[in-house]
């Protein structure tokens, strides 16, 4: 669904729908994300949270750390103007986390809101699935049995 004219006078005015974006070392806050995708003209928020999980085909993990490419922010704004520009997005907001996390740690939060919520149930799908195939993010998971893997987003 593409971007339409917005045909009531609540809808413009919005601010660049494109709030948040980062690459951080720290934790991440739901309520930051979700705060970031606030707004007036949307009827719908849908938000992702991942989180490191305690396994991974079949094996016990029990650690990962995240790295990424000197372009990676690049590269998720890129896929963030995709978002807005295919759908009617007020608001997007996506954060993922670097370095290495605990099981349970949160990895990445990305958040949408849009006039409606299946606009913005598609538009929040659309930005994780093609972060974590397009953004140079690679995951180093470390099993309980001593072995390593390399999982890479792109």
């Amino acid at each position: 669904m593409a971007r339409t004219t917005m045909d009531h006078q609540g809808e413009q005015g919005a601010q660049e729908p494109i709030r948040l974006l980062a690459i951080r070392d720290t934790p991440l806050s739901l309520d930051e994300v979700f705060r970031a995708v606030g707004d007036d003209a949307a009827g719908g928020t849908a938000l992702f949270v991942g989180t490191v999980r305690n396994h991974d085909g079949g094996a016990d993990v029990d650690e990962l750390g995240y790295s990424t490419h000197p372009t990676a922010e690049a590269e998720m704004r890129r896929v963030a103007e995709k978002v807005v520009a295919e759908f009617p997005v007020r608001a997007l907001a996506a954060v993922h986390r670097v370095g290495d996390l605990a099981v349970g740690d949160l990895a990445v939060v990305v958040a949408v809101s849009c006039p409606h919520r299946a606009e913005a149930f598609d538009a929040c799908r659309k930005l994780i699935d093609d972060l974590k195939h397009e953004v140079p993010i690679w995951k180093h998971q470390r099993f309980s049995d001593g072995k390593e893997e390399w999982v890479g987003a792109c």
